[in-house]
């Protein structure tokens, strides 16, 4: 990566201020950030933007958030993934996901920000060069 090469970020969320608010924030941290307001709309950027970090609401109509991320696990495997969600539901869908070996780092809506900017930052440290 570049020096002037920014580090970026897909944020999905049907919620549309949670998903522009989150990409504000990013940007103004220093990584390039775009939103898309559901599953299907972040896999048709995702076909022509790679981004280094995927953060995924959980609840989404159609298909849920972590349908979503299996499905870039898959197809994109070097992207790094996030969930987020507000709802109680999230528990039982993750056992679910987990049982048909899929984990996933979640943090709980609201997030504070210097939470979600150091699990962004965390995520998107390069592996240690052993």
């Amino acid at each position: 990566m570049g020096l002037n090469e920014r580090q970026k970020i897909l944020v999905v969320d049907d919620e549309r201020n949670v998903a522009d608010t989150l990409c504000t924030i990013l940007s103004g941290n220093g990584y390039e950030c775009r939103a898309a307001y559901s599953a299907e709309e972040s896999i048709g950027v995702m076909a022509h933007w790679q981004p280094a970090l995927a953060i995924i609401d959980v609840i989404l109509p159609e298909m849920s958030g972590i349908e979503l991320a299996i499905l870039l696990n898959a197809q994109h495997p070097s992207v790094k993934l996030l969930l987020i969600s507000g709802q109680f539901l999230t528990g039982t869908m993750l056992e679910d996901a987990a049982t048909r070996g899929h984990t996933f780092d979640v943090l709980a809506k609201p997030i504070p920000v210097p939470q979600m900017l150091a699990a962004a930052a965390n995520l998107l440290q390069p592996p240690p060069v052993s």
